[in-house]
């Protein structure tokens, strides 16, 4: 293997390079470091880059796999992480114009368990500010550069950690998902995001937005790798007790599994109306997919997913208002547009509304439970529209011009509103050469049998293979 090729290699092919000493995780950081540097001042992935500290630690692990103590698949590979979580010896800013912290002395619990299992971390990845937007547009450290096309954005919050894997920066990365931020840049860059079901993961020393729709959860090229990341962050925090006690099995079990039989779900309505032309043809292609796999397709109804998208807002809104009211009172003009737009709407929510919205959120998910006793999989386009102007936040459709930040989120805030667990996957491409992002969601602590689903999916195709080009 070359050193440019083991910049670009998934954790799924690496590991067992590394575990047999084929592959030093000196020499991949070195790789994956010198190929952030030559391609981040283009694409603007990464906020921060800690080369030192990443040797210091591939040093350690190669240390470690020699004298016979290889912890895993993630043992020597280098990770980015979004600039919302600690991470030791890392100075976060939340991509933020003001928020000036010092370097951490700890880790956020799921980085603590990245690193446990052996994952080297390179640095911190862009973000809309605060984890708060769609878009990923950011004006005070720049936005982070579809690779697919530079001219456009790459969808948030975790626009830095889609663009770092879809352009083989590393190999994967940690993002949060409060109503879509893991699945809308996975969709828009063409990987794999996962958001898991809510409580599986600790959100401790991740800067909050929502308490009632956080989550951390990775990006990565395949849907195996997603099913590593996510073997090594799941599981109960006591210092978190949004937290589950539930047993922790083996995510990697289903996959390569046959998925004949498996009843999949496509929505009569809402998920499939106002579509950027070729999204609802590249989905479609991809449930006939499922369907040839021997899966049985079927139309199932979700008559409250539109009221869903509005009542998360007026959860999400009061919630992340307490969190960031100071910044927006006591600064204005401090947070960017698009940020304190949402910010401030929280203000005017009323309690009586906000209580109503939490009960209307308890009817969904009994309501929806209920659907996925006869359903295993609901699939629906990941979001309704292709990446837009990376300096607007605008496309242009059908004769009208979308804003990005209202619509983008439209079909990926249902899994968060409910907290069951979502994919996105890539199904293709649309005539202009821009990602299409099929989602997956499914049954609660259940995410072996949707990891399950999404390879064969994946493995069946091949646009997990695409890369950007010039890159």
């Amino acid at each position: 293997m070359t050193d440019t090729n083991l910049a670009t290699g998934d954790i799924a092919s690496l590991a067992p390079l590394i575990e047999s000493g084929q592959i030093s995780p000196v020499d991949l950081t070195r790789a994956v470091v010198d190929r952030i540097g030559q391609l981040n001042g283009k694409l603007n992935a990464f906020i921060s880059l800690y080369p030192e500290l990443a040797l210091d630690q591939a040093r350690d692990a190669e240390t470690e796999i020699q004298a016979g103590r290889y912890l895993g698949p993630l043992h020597g590979i280098p990770i980015g992480i979004k600039d919302l979580y600690l991470v030791a010896g890392m100075r976060r800013t939340c991509g933020s114009g003001f928020l000036r912290e010092d370097p951490s002395p700890v880790d956020a619990t799921a980085v603590a368990r990245l690193r446990a299992a052996g994952a080297i971390i390179v640095g911190l990845l862009n973000l809309n500010e605060f984890a708060y937007g769609t878009t990923g547009i950011n004006p005070h450290v720049g936005s982070a550069r579809n690779p697919w096309n530079t001219d456009y954005a790459c969808g948030g919050s975790s626009s830095g950690s889609g663009c770092a894997v879809a352009a083989s920066l590393v190999a994967a990365a940690m993002g949060t998902d409060t109503g879509g931020s893991i699945r809308i840049p996975a969709s828009l860059t063409g990987v794999v995001g996962l958001k898991q079901t809510y409580g599986l993961v600790s959100r401790l020393g991740i800067y909050p937005l929502s308490e009632s729709f956080d989550h951390g959860g990775p990006l990565t090229r395949t849907v195996r790798d997603a099913a590593l990341m996510l073997q090594a962050i799941a599981g109960e925090d006591q210092a978190d007790p949004t937290t589950w006690r539930v047993p922790i099995g083996d995510y990697t079990a289903g996959l390569g599994k046959s998925i004949k039989g498996k009843r999949i779900g496509v929505a009569k309505q809402y998920f499939f109306e106002d579509l950027y032309p070729g999204t609802e043809d590249r989905v479609r292609t991809a449930i006939d997919v499922l369907a040839d796999l021997g899966a049985e397709i079927c139309q199932v109804s979700l008559p409250f997913a539109a009221e869903a998208f509005e009542r998360w807002a007026t959860i999400c809104g009061p919630e992340a208002y307490t969190v960031h009211k100071n910044h927006a009172l006591e600064t204005p003009g401090a947070l960017a547009p698009e940020v304190e737009t949402r910010v401030l709407a929280g203000r005017n929510i009323s309690a009586h509304d906000y209580v109503r919205a939490r009960n209307f959120q308890d009817r969904v998910k009994r309501d929806t439970a209920a659907l996925m006793k006869d359903i295993d999989i609901i699939v629906t386009p990941t979001t309704p529209i292709p990446a837009p102007d990376i300096k607007t936040g605008y496309l242009e459709m059908n004769g009208q011009t979308m804003d990005g930040a209202k619509v983008l989120g439209r079909f990926t805030r249902f899994a968060d509103f409910t907290g069951q667990p979502a994919i996105s996957l890539p199904c293709g491409f649309n005539d202009e050469g821009m990602p299409v992002g099929l989602q997956l969601m499914g049954r609660w602590f259940d995410e072996e049998d949707l990891l399950s689903v999404a390879q064969a999916y994946e493995t069946a195709t091949s646009w997990h293979r695409e890369r950007p080009k010039d890159l």
